[in-house]
């Protein structure tokens, strides 16, 4: 979810075990679980979210290439967020099944 660059964060945003929060002089954006987000404002797209098991050293290049690159190939799109930790890519749930099997097709083992 997007706010102005100005405004507070709203307590629904931080009540999930799950939620990134970040601010730049364009926006105030909000990543949290949908159920967490007023009626009001929930945005129709809904997203589920995949978690790369880290974490992986800032050293070591291509880990989240090689996980969206299937993805992109095949016009899946995504948003990737990043952690010090670990990777999170998220996909709209439309293009769920198709992305999972896209991954599992290239070599990414799922873990429940």
């Amino acid at each position: 979810m997007r706010q102005s660059p100005n405004a507070p964060v709203p307590a629904w945003a931080t009540t999930a075990g799950f939620t990134s929060i970040t601010r730049t002089a364009e926006e105030l954006s909000i990543v949290c679980p949908a159920e967490n987000i007023p009626a009001e404002l929930a945005p129709a797209l809904r997203w589920i979210c995949l978690k790369l098991e880290g974490p992986f050293p800032f050293t070591q290049t291509g880990v989240l290439l090689s996980f969206i690159q299937p993805l992109s190939n095949n016009a899946i799109p995504i948003f990737a967020m990043s952690t010090y930790d670990t990777d999170y890519v998220l996909i709209p749930q439309e293009h769920a099944d198709r992305a999972l099997g896209l991954l599992n097709e290239a070599g990414h083992e799922l873990i429940g």
